[in-house]
């Protein structure tokens, strides 16, 4: 499951929950680890640019422990995603190429960022305009 293919891809199975939210079922990283694929068992998917989920990763490192504390990561334009490592059953520790690894990537979160991608992306490069930073 972890060896140097083509694309890593990690199969989550079903879960039998008391949530009604989707579940993903596959999490899958493309040739260049660039670009993570998130599958739900709703049949939706979404593409997720490693340098998003880097930029906004939940760590407490990036987000703060309040909104005002929030940092802007600027110069992750080529980051990628060394290796993801499944945490219990409710998320997914991304490793990147720079070694950030702290950001637990819950399920809902990854779903959100999967459905919010273009607005989130558009607040983050005005995000960095704002602040005369560069991706």
């Amino acid at each position: 499951m972890w060896s140097r293919a083509k694309s890593i891809s990690v199969s989550l199975g079903t879960v039998t929950s008391h949530m009604a939210e989707p579940w993903p079922t596959e999490l899958r990283l493309d040739k260049d680890k660039r670009i993570l694929t998130v599958s739900f068992d709703d049949g939706k998917s979404f593409t997720i640019p490693a340098e998003l989920l880097r930029v906004l990763s939940p760590s407490a490192e990036v987000q703060g422990h309040s909104p005002e504390q929030r940092v802007t990561v600027a110069g992750k334009r080529n980051v990628g995603i060394t290796r993801l490592e499944p945490v219990g059953n409710y998320a997914v520790r991304i490793v990147f190429t720079d070694g950030h690894d702290t950001g637990l990537y819950v399920w809902e979160y990854l779903r959100e960022l999967g459905e919010e991608k273009e607005a989130r992306w558009q607040e983050y490069l005005k995000d960095l305009a704002a602040k005369r930073l560069s991706r």
